[in-house]
């Protein structure tokens, strides 16, 4: 049990805001192969996203339906992207994205596993505001973005999160096995992915108190 506390809470040190959530260094995206490699790399580099995308693999775990639900998440992850390309924002999203590791992490740390319906309906929810975060960088480019860097970067975020959700959940059950949502290694999992959820919304809250009184 210890270990997997100290390789958690290893992951949580080295992950830092400085990754700056862009592979291409923000340069513009111009090709198919740019957005490709930008959808990749922004659910790896963004950890609040990257730890969304494996607590989102755990809990689906134990609902029964472990490629089903990650699949809500990841269609409207793709929806709220696209959205934001059209200039379709969503409010408040850092402070749901934060709120959103909070909320999945609580539910794995709890040893209670969801339903189908619920897993999918909360993970469709926070889909939307994630996607639309990594909507940000196709809308800094306006016009610019032609149909191929954004098919391209959309195919990129599917697939790399869906098979990264699809990795947490194999890996709990292969390497740790967790068969069940109470297995202390999983409620680990789920309490170093709330910590980080807590952090992000503290530090938005003080973000949102100093930002009204300046």
């Amino acid at each position: 049990m210890k270990k997997y506390f100290l390789a958690a809470l290893g992951v949580l040190a080295s992950a830092t805001p400085a990754l700056a959530h862009h592979p291409l260094a923000g340069q513009p995206m111009e090709t198919f192969a740019q957005g490709l490699l930008s959808g990749i790399g922004h659910p790896l580099l963004g950890f609040d996203h990257l730890f969304f995308v494996i607590a989102i693999g755990v809990a689906a775990l134990y609902t029964g339906y472990a490629r089903l639900a990650p699949a809500a998440y990841i269609g409207a992850m793709l929806v709220g992207c696209l959205m934001m390309s059209f200039g379709i924002g969503l409010p408040f999203k850092e402070v749901i994205i934060g709120l959103s590791l909070l909320t999945v992490g609580i539910v794995v740390l709890s040893g209670r596993a969801l339903s189908v319906a619920p897993a999918i309906a909360l993970f469709a929810i926070f889909g939307l505001f994630h996607g639309s975060a990594f909507g940000d960088s196709i809308a800094a480019q306006e016009a610019s973005v032609g149909a191929p860097v954004l098919f391209g970067y959309l195919i990129g975020l599917g697939v790399l999160q869906y098979g990264i959700a699809l990795a947490s959940g194999y890996l709990v059950v292969k390497v740790w096995k967790a068969t069940a949502a109470q297995a202390v290694e999983a409620r680990i999992a789920g309490a170093a992915v709330a910590g980080m959820g807590a952090f992000l919304t503290l530090e938005n809250i003080e973000g949102m108190v100093f930002g009204a009184l300046l």
